[in-house]
């Protein structure tokens, strides 16, 4: 497989947090953009994508609203973001974060045009504030930019080392897989990300790659193939 110039990072809200789970650990983070930077000097094009669950996760909220949630789990990742991107600033890549509706002066509205432009220049991108519409995932959200922006694949960094058949965790004798397609992957109703991302993923070919975060240069090694993750393909 061609090596990927333009890539869609899907980061979880707990990637950014500590050993607690919560806010925001500055250690993870300078590992992440260290990675990132290396990417970006090797002129790999980077957009990021950053879920909130470090600090809110409304689904698990029976009591709430859903609409209402989902608009909460929208500023968790914009706070997320914000944040990242000023970690990242501090290692001297330069980062812009977009957002689908207005962040006083926070953030910049999301236009294709003008985010292709700022990542040939370098710039990382930030994408906070999933859709900016209720029951849309930031897998989903990580989906749509990655077509948008025109990125060759996503990696997708989690706290599990690649796609298995049942959940590791509970199961012992599930098996992961080094490599996967996108439609087993939907018809199996793998947990890889939501059903709406994985289809839009298929219906645009595309690919994934899976792999535990917290490996070491485990981004890096990704981009090139020698990760030992999963790589889930169209």
């Amino acid at each position: 497989m061609k090596k990927p110039q333009k890539v869609l990072l899907k980061l979880s809200g707990e990637a950014l947090s500590g050993e607690a789970g919560k806010c925001f650990s500055e250690k993870n983070v300078l590992e992440v953009a260290r990675q990132v930077k290396e990417l970006v000097t090797n002129g790999v094009q980077v957009g990021i994508v950053i879920g909130g669950g470090n600090f809110w996760r409304g689904r698990t909220s029976e009591n709430m609203d859903r609409t209402k949630a989902d608009q909460i789990g929208m500023l968790a990742t914009v706070m997320n973001c914000l944040y990242a991107a000023e970690i990242f600033r501090t290692l001297g890549l330069k980062t812009l974060v977009m957002t689908p509706f207005k962040v006083g002066q926070m953030t910049q509205e999301f236009d294709k045009d003008s985010c292709m432009e700022k990542q040939s220049q370098g710039v990382v991108t930030f994408f906070a504030g999933g859709l900016g519409h209720p029951y849309f995932s930031t897998d989903t959200t990580a989906a749509l930019r990655a077509i948008e922006t025109e990125c060759d694949i996503i990696l997708l960094a989690k706290n599990i080392d690649g796609v298995y058949d049942s959940d590791p965790n509970q199961h012992s004798e599930a098996i992961k897989y080094d490599r996967i397609s996108l439609k087993e992957v939907i018809d199996q109703e793998l947990k890889v990300m939501d059903l709406t991302a994985a289809i839009m993923c298929l219906e645009h070919k595309i690919n994934m790659h899976v792999f535990y975060l917290n490996d070491e240069d485990s981004i890096i090694n990704a981009m090139n193939g020698q990760n030992k993750g999963t790589l889930v393909y169209v």
